[in-house]
């Protein structure tokens, strides 16, 4: 059938994971539902907090919703039809939809990145200018302009390759070997040259990362460099300890990437079907799921509001159950 004049695909099948059994399908369905509804949970009872709490609005928590609003958005994109794949067998996806789709996923990544880069900006501040420069240029309404900035500009990076796709038409093979939509996916089933795409593509995906990358690495070599001159140990120890895990999701997000995206381009270079899904899975969904616990659980004022929610809750239930029971015995 044709979708249009430049195009003989009118749908797209989401293939997932290649080698996996129909007999796991369920099983594996279950998984991608539990990682989805966890993740979506973890991250919006920070929203909600941040909401209800005036105490939590600060620069800092302004990020960490930020980040968790685009955790959100990007598992909402990207999960419900792997879901509906491995559940209902329902590998069909529309033409434009998968497009669409597509534009997200590279939307809310390169949002990420922006919000990681913002986040280095923090540290760097709070840290090695904590009383001279932070206090005045890291105020809340600067910080939700920051935001609000990065949620505009990170359209600009996939929409480029947006437009290169509306020059392109696709034949053949609709099979998408992947999770989701995404431009190295789509590009393999494009038809003629590929290389102008594909050389665009990489070089946005390769700025989207690298520059944010390059100030992320420069600030925590500041922070670094700060920390080692404090005479507190426990506020050295205290720092260091945020900054690691910091580290360790800024790493998952970005080295990964880095390899998948790169792959195609390197010589020598290559990466089985499997093994890029695989670790772009990895890339994608675990740094949503456990950012609520790494950012938020671990900072004090959140975990003190979270215990009187939680107290909160539990007198709430008392009252209900003592109301209850004496209606009962009446």
């Amino acid at each position: 059938q044709v979708e249009e004049n430049y195009t003989e695909v009118s749908a797209f099948l989401i293939v997932g994971f290649p080698g996996l059994q129909l007999e796991h399908f369920h099983t594996v369905a279950w998984f991608l539902f539990i990682l989805y509804v966890t993740t979506v949970v973890g991250n919006l009872v920070l929203v909600v907090m941040f909401a209800l709490e005036h105490s939590l609005q600060k620069p800092m928590y302004i990020i960490m919703v930020s980040l968790a609003l685009s955790d959100v958005g990007f598992t909402t994109v990207a999960l419900p039809k792997l879901i509906a794949r491995y559940w209902w067998n329902d590998a069909s996806i529309g033409f434009y939809t998968c497009h669409f789709q597509r534009h997200m996923i590279h939307y809310f990544g390169s949002l990420n990145s922006l919000i990681m880069l913002t986040m280095a900006m923090d540290r760097y501040l709070a840290v090695c200018f904590p009383l001279s420069r932070y206090p005045m240029l890291m105020t809340a309404p600067t910080m939700t302009i920051l935001t609000v900035f990065s949620w505009l500009v990170a359209h600009v990076f996939p929409g480029v390759t947006s437009i290169n796709f509306t020059q392109i038409s696709f034949c053949g093979s609709n099979e998408i070997i992947q999770a989701f939509c995404d431009t190295l996916s789509l590009t393999a089933l494009a038809c003629g040259d590929k290389r102008y795409l594909s050389g665009a593509s990489y070089a946005t995906a390769m700025f989207i990362l690298l520059v944010p990358l390059g100030f992320v690495i420069f600030s925590y070599f500041c922070i670094i460099i700060s920390v080692f001159h404090m005479t507190s140990g426990q506020g050295r120890r205290k720092t260091l300890s945020t900054c690691a895990t910091q580290g360790c999701i800024i790493s998952i997000y970005y080295i990964p990437r880095f390899f998948v995206y790169s792959a195609p381009h390197i010589p020598n270079m290559r990466m089985t079907s499997d093994s890029r899904i695989a670790t772009t899975f990895f890339y994608s969904f675990f740094p949503p799921l456990i950012n609520p616990f790494v950012y938020c659980l671990r900072t004090k004022e959140i975990k003190v509001c979270f215990k009187k929610y939680l107290k909160a809750s539990t007198s709430t239930k008392m009252i209900l159950t003592a109301v209850f029971l004496s209606l009962v015995s009446s």
